[in-house]
């Protein structure tokens, strides 16, 4: 493999420069004189000028630098091996970041701005600030897909954000309305998302590629209140909202712009924009023909993994799934918590649920026989030894703090200080979730283990 080797060894370079005298002398030398005949004088003459060709071509040879060989391409084996390596190296990258917990957040402080913070160890480091908003952040989704955010706000603003050469980019997006935005979420397929605002309104945006930017389309009928949460079906059509007028509804947000038409669904055939497709009535009771009348303010919607079942929080701290049917049917829980403010399937029976109380807990829902149960407490504190005050102690309390209560300098128990106000689901997705977080008014998020649940309490059971 290769060229030719070197005709000559670097040490004979400079053999032209001392021949070079030599040639030209015998080339300029005179042919000899003979008395040989016409024949004999020709055939010396073309002998003289081809022993000068010949000197002259090794002349032009001497001047050329030697040729080195080329390095012999690479076989067919280290190629192969080369390729195979630097594949396995990508998998197993990918392979830890869907495996591991998001190394990203976004939260935003209670003002206007977005806060990036990334894990670093055992620690989360700010790597971005994300300033456009004027009034007070309402709500930030993420896409993991398309790594975009958006983000709406109390100045009635929304934007989605793009990371360009290490820069979260805004671009603004067209709500058109007069009150503040309160809750966004991307859809499944990230190419559309829902803004709920206190303009009685659902602002269903995609992207215009002709304009290059982000348009909306209004549902409006019948909402009567502020809409307080959202949630996207399964198949990125259908959309639940709950809102202030007590009611959870399931609406059409069919954009024939950006999607095909869709099939039909146990929620219903015929899918315009905009359509009401189910609507709970006074008491949770399916239906439109009610007042509105009990319930409370429905604060938190979820579809279920199959997009068959819908359970919401109210107000009056009430749970409620209605499955998707025909006959629509609507089974309750009063339970004895303070109002809960955010629902999320965890199976397709299991649904977790969290607010006022600080701690989040477990409902299960039996389809066979249409029922909602308690399934219990998810942050259990730990038990411990606690020596009893006595009546002296007591009376130096009275004296020294002006109180008799033994807990009053005792805060909470459960790991959260305050109200939980979102869950996330981390993995396993809806259907079978193996991690979820949530994230509370006191500022911080907790990350739960549904396993090490079910081995922590004896009487917990998922299904």
């Amino acid at each position: 493999s290769g060229l030719l080797p070197p005709l000559l060894p670097p040490l004979l370079l400079p053999l032209p420069l001392l021949l070079l005298p030599l040639l030209l002398l015998l080339l300029l030398l005179p042919p000899s004189s003979s008395s040989s005949s016409s024949s004999s004088s020709s055939s010396s003459s073309s002998s003289s000028s081809s022993s000068s060709f010949f000197l002259f071509f090794l002349f032009l040879l001497l001047l050329l630098p030697p040729l080195h060989p080329l390095p012999p391409p690479p076989s067919s084996s280290s190629s192969s091996s080369s390729s195979s390596s630097s594949s396995s190296t990508s998998s197993s990258s990918s392979s830890s970041s869907s495996s591991s917990l998001p190394v990203e957040i976004a939260i935003s402080p209670n003002n206007h701005e977005v806060h990036i913070y990334q894990k670093s160890g055992n620690q989360w480091v700010k790597s971005h600030e994300l300033k456009e908003h004027n009034g007070h952040i309402t709500g930030i989704d993420w896409a993991p897909k398309s790594d975009r955010i958006v983000t709406c706000g109390a100045d009635r603003n929304a934007y989605v954000w793009s990371l360009k050469d290490g820069v979260w980019k805004p671009t603004l997006v067209i709500l058109r309305i007069n009150r503040a935005a309160t809750f966004v979420k991307w859809s499944p397929l990230e190419n559309k998302f829902a803004v709920g605002s206190g303009a009685r309104l659902i602002s269903v945006c995609y992207f215009e590629s002709d304009n290059d930017w982000w348009v909306s389309k209004h549902i409006k009928k019948p909402i009567r209140s502020t809409v307080l949460s959202l949630d996207w079906h399964p198949n990125n059509v259908l959309l639940a909202a709950g809102s202030c007028d007590f009611k959870c509804r399931v609406f059409s947000a069919y954009i024939k712009e950006v999607e095909e038409k869709p099939g039909p669904t146990v929620w219903g055939s015929k899918m315009p924009f905009g359509e009401v497709l189910f609507e709970s009535g006074p008491s949770g009771v399916s239906g439109g023909a009610g007042d509105g009348a009990g319930g409370g303010w429905v604060h938190g919607v979820c579809f279920s993994h199959s997009g068959n079942r819908l359970a919401w929080t109210s107000h009056d701290s009430t749970v409620a799934i209605a499955e998707g049917g025909k006959t629509s049917t609507i089974s309750s829980l009063s339970s004895e918590t303070l109002p809960l403010l955010c629902v999320s399937f965890i199976t397709e029976n299991s649904l977790v649920a969290a607010g006022h109380d600080c701690y989040p807990v477990l409902f299960v829902y039996d389809g066979t026989k249409g029922s909602v149960t308690f399934g219990g407490k998810l942050d259990v504190p730990k038990q411990t030894s606690q020596r009893g005050i006595s009546a002296r102690e007591r009376f130096q309390n009275l004296d020294r703090r002006a109180t008799s209560s033994e807990t009053t300098e005792q805060g909470l128990e459960s790991l959260h200080k305050n109200s939980i106000s979102q869950i996330s689901v981390l993995e396993g997705g809806k259907s079978k979730c193996s991690t979820f977080c949530t994230t509370g008014m006191d500022g911080g998020m907790v990350t739960w283990d549904v396993k090490s649940l079910e081995s922590a309490l004896k009487d917990l059971k998922i299904v």
